[in-house]
């Protein structure tokens, strides 16, 4: 079959018409950027804290209709409105602390990534089984966004919004990027099935093959969550161990930064001595494992004694070994550490973060940027140095595989301590930056879907909360308040199988990178074939 770009707008068919030049025309002509921007923020409403995972589907439909048919120009900047319809609302939490400047920078340049694959899914839309391709153009557009710039910003995965979802299984297929297409393949594909719906009831012809691919899109993704449901398990497979985790709390105003570091620890210290309390009068159960989180404690303690013997008095207390969230200053290196605190040998073990956070925890292009505002560099006074290897503490006989904040964003990052090992998965964050905001209910989010993912169970301990207890089919059991102190205790199970996505890896991402290549690739070739016979 020969397939040639049409130079007919298909997406007319479901436009109203209007006289050329009339006001209604101008009006007409601006509802596909109306559509693209609203389309863009029902996406972001689809995202948590919200549990409306389902819109995701209408959001990519309408976004299908605004592309189909299209020239790439028009697709480019129908997919920037829909960028910053999508990431605008759902980051504007990088703003909280540093105002508006950095937010809207950030979303400026994130959507240029969604410009760049809305004008290649106009020309995939031309070909036969096109929401195939166009929804495969979307995750490599992900795997992109992963990577780049600064070793990526993965925030907005459309994985990342389906932990309530009916798709969350596909996470143990093949990780974020098989149940990420699977949803957008299921948008494109409701679309498509409206479209050849009204045209064969105006045609009275009924086009079997595209109906068919149309019917497949929206079933295949749904028949595939159904039946991946077996690969989810909360069963054990090498016991329990019983955890702690512990919010400590911050302050919220009236101190100068070194006290701020210092109350934090303190608040940390106190909520675990209150646990040892609560133990000692038989009110919760021992904990076998202790985890406190990121930046718990700021202030060095193999430089700082007093650090050092509140953190050694709050491990022989509880009695037993605590996962302590240190930044660390080794040889004239600063690091995002954590700790493994045994409550008889003190500190055994470290790791530190490998994927540490552009403009917060270093400064890219300190020197550019200093050169055009020296009051930009002093955000970051000094960079963090990166860890180099996996992070698996064992802790009174379980693996604990940890994975600290930002980095859960990174498949590369939390499958490794899987692979490394680990038996139970800790993402030990810090949000207390980020004060109300949306954050902590996204990166939330993110631990469950890791969660069922890699099937393992996730705690999530954050100074400030939302702190919580995942168990491996994705499910809170338990979980805290935002700005409070509080200890969550449970027994939970321990996990070593592995599953087909964290056997599998990059490999179902590079699949999908290579058909939205290939699609891309065919739709071009196709392009170049119309234009010679047009010539002809």
């Amino acid at each position: 079959m020969t397939v040639t770009a049409t130079s007919v707008d298909e997406s007319d068919q479901l436009e109203p018409k209007a006289a050329p030049g009339s006001r209604l025309a101008r009006l007409v002509r601006l509802v596909p950027a109306a559509v693209a921007a609203l389309s863009g923020v029902l996406l972001y409403v689809s995202f948590p804290p919200r549990t409306l995972w389902w819109l995701a589907l209408p959001a990519f439909a309408c976004f299908g209709w605004v592309l189909r048919g299209r020239g790439w120009k028009a697709g480019l900047g129908l997919g920037y409105l829909f960028g910053l319809g999508f990431l605008l609302p759902l980051l504007v939490w990088t703003g909280v602390e540093v105002g508006p400047g950095p937010w809207i920078a950030l979303v400026a340049v994130e959507a240029i990534f969604v410009a760049l694959v809305g004008a290649a899914i106009t020309a995939v839309s031309k070909l036969p089984a096109w929401p195939l391709w166009a929804a495969a153009l979307w995750i490599a557009s992900e795997a992109v966004r992963a990577r780049v710039p600064f070793h990526g910003f993965p925030w907005g995965k459309i994985a990342f919004g389906q932990a309530d979802g009916v798709f969350l299984p596909l996470a143990a297929v093949g990780g974020t990027p098989v149940l990420g297409f699977a949803v957008v393949l299921c948008g494109f594909g409701l679309y498509e099935a409206v479209r050849l719906t009204l045209e064969s009831r105006q045609t009275r012809v009924v086009r079997r093959s595209a109906a068919t691919v149309a019917l497949l899109s929206v079933a295949v993704p749904v028949v595939g969550a159904l039946a991946a449901r077996g690969l989810v398990s909360d069963k054990a497979e090498d016991g329990t161990t019983t955890v702690a985790v512990i919010q400590g709390n911050v302050p919220r105003a009236g101190l100068e930064f070194n006290a701020q570091r210092r109350a934090v620890l303190d608040y940390h210290v106190m909520e675990t001595l209150r646990l040892a309390a609560k133990v000692k009068a038989g009110k919760v159960a021992k904990p076998d494992v202790v985890l406190w989180p990121e930046n718990s404690s700021d202030v060095d303690p193999f430089a700082d004694a007093q650090a050092y013997t509140d953190i050694d008095e709050a491990a022989k207390a509880i009695g037993a070994p605590i996962s302590v969230g240190g930044v660390v200053d080794r040889d004239g290196k600063l690091y995002n550490e954590q700790i493994l605190w045994d409550p008889v040998k003190g500190p055994t073990d470290t790791y530190d973060k490998r994927q540490i956070q552009p403009f917060g925890e270093y400064l890219p292009m300190r020197s550019l940027l200093g050169a055009i505002n020296k009051n930009w560099t002093t955000m970051v006074r000094q960079d963090f140095s990166r860890g180099t290897k996996p992070g698996v503490f064992t802790m009174n006989g379980a693996k604990i595989g940890l994975v600290t904040c930002y980095e859960a964003a990174f498949d590369w990052a939390v499958r490794s301590e899987v692979t490394d090992g680990a038996q139970l998965i800790s993402v030990p964050s810090n949000n207390a930056t980020f004060d109300r905001s949306e954050m902590t209910y996204q990166q939330l989010a993110m631990s469950r879907v890791r969660a069922v993912e890699h099937s393992r169970t996730v705690t999530v301990p954050v100074t400030s909360g939302v702190s919580a207890i995942i168990m491996p089919d994705g499910r809170i059991t338990q979980k805290t308040g935002m700005f409070v102190a509080d200890s969550l205790v449970q027994k939970v199970p321990l996990r070593s199988s592995e599953t087909p996505a964290t056997k599998l890896g990059i490999l179902p991402e590079m699949a999908l990178v290579l058909i939205a290549a290939g699609g891309l690739g065919w739709a071009v070739a196709a392009g170049v074939r119309g234009r010679r016979a047009g010539d002809a």
